[in-house]
Formats: structure tokens, sequence, C-alpha cells
């Protein structure tokens, strides 16, 4: 009689696949991210066990140390492929817009509200903690069309707060891994209702960009501004 076959979960091999495609991406950035998440496997199962033994319970130090084993090389891989996915996204045109996009719930992100002739832009990001606007490009020119933008959404929601940032690795500036600790720790100043009247009224602006097919993600190198008419 022949074996039924047992069907696979698609969700489970939908789940280890991109844990492999990670893997794949991190490893081209990180060649010895395998090495390193097998040494620590390897030192935090040894370490257990051998408390085990001292203790006069091996077996169930073996357990344990399996489980932590595990459990560590999941937060050290984690961590590697997220310093592996920053250093791809940095110095990339629309990086910022990629993390925002993943800060995570009650955040209402609308990329290029800005932008001019050299391709500097600005984004925005609606939320209880008020309006934040993130500028990327060159700092000396996306400094006054960051201004210009917070001036602009200060006379449509004036009650509100608005943050201000600008993506770099120079003083005053956020690195582009701290974006999304940095919003996350903002405190939260507005009721969800409100937070989402701030954004219908700065929807209802219109946007310079509004009428632009702006794809997600890190924008084209050759994408050029509209000229006016």
């Amino acid at each position: 009689m022949a074996r039924k076959e047992t069907p696979e979960n698609p969700e489970n091999s939908g789940r280890l696949k991109q844990i492999a495609q990670t893997y794949k991406m991190t490893r081209q950035a990180d060649p010895k991210v395998g090495l390193v998440i097998t040494a620590v496997g390897i030192v935090t199962f040894g370490v257990i066990l051998a408390l085990g033994f001292l203790i006069g319970h091996p077996i169930y130090a073996a357990i344990l140390g399996f489980l932590l084993a595990f459990l560590a090389m999941a937060i050290v891989f984690g961590r590697r492929a997220e310093k592996a996915a920053f250093g791809q996204l940095e110095g990339k045109p629309g990086a910022a817009a990629a993390v925002l996009q993943n800060v995570g719930r009650g955040w209402t992100v609308t990329p290029a509200v800005a932008m001019n002739k050299s391709q500097d832009v600005v984004h925005r990001a609606v939320s209880k903690a008020g309006v934040v606007l993130i500028g990327e490009g060159n700092p000396n020119r996306v400094k006054g069309l960051l201004a210009a933008e917070k001036k602009k959404v200060n006379r449509v929601v004036y009650d509100v707060p608005v943050h201000d940032f600008i993506i770099g690795t120079g003083e005053g500036e956020l690195p582009l891994k701290k974006v999304r600790t940095t919003l996350l720790k903002l405190p939260r100043v507005l009721p969800g209702p409100k937070a989402t009247e701030v954004n219908d009224r700065l929807r209802a602006l219109g946007d310079l960009m509004s009428n632009m097919p702006i794809p997600k993600g890190p924008m084209p190198k050759g994408m050029r501004m509209p000229k006016g008419r």
C-alpha cells in the first residue's frame, strides 16, 4: 500500500523560504554570519551543559541548553541581518521612506511630500506623536526643503507638534538605523481620532508628488522632477 504523503504547510514553507532569503542576503554583506551564529549556538549549549553536569542534571541542562542556544542564534542572526539590510539601504535615494513604511502600526506614511531637482526629498509620517518630517539628501540643500515643508505643515496643524529630522551620520543628523527607535520613543500626545484628523487635513493640502507614481522603497537614480509649467 502506497504511503500517503502529508501535504506541506504553505505557511511554514513560506516562512522557511523567507528565512533562507534573509540569510542569503545577510551573507552577501556579512560573509562570517554563518560562523558567528554557529559559534554562539555551540558556546551557549556548552556552557549550559557544563552547568548541568556541575549540579548533577545533565539531561535537563541539555534540553535547556538546546533551547537557549537556538534563541541566542536567532537573536544574533536577527541583529546581523538588520545591520546588513541597513548597510544596503544606506545612501540610496528613498531609503528613509522604506524604513518609515516599517515603523509599525499607528503610523501613516506619505513618501516624497517635497522634492527638488537634485532629488533631495522630504517624507511625512503622522501618528499619535504628531507629525514627523524626514529629510534625506544633501544636508545643506535639504535643510531649506525641510524648513519650507515644516512651515507649510505648521500653517495647517498649528496645534500639533511637528518633529523634523535629516538622515545622515553627521552632527545633529539621524542615522538610518535609528529612525524606527527614535520615532517610537516620541511622546504620544494625540488621541487616535485627532491623529487621523491631522493626517486627513494634510492630505487635503495635496502634495508635490501626488500625481507621480512613487515606488515603495529606494527610488530609481534616474528619476527626475517634472518641470513646472
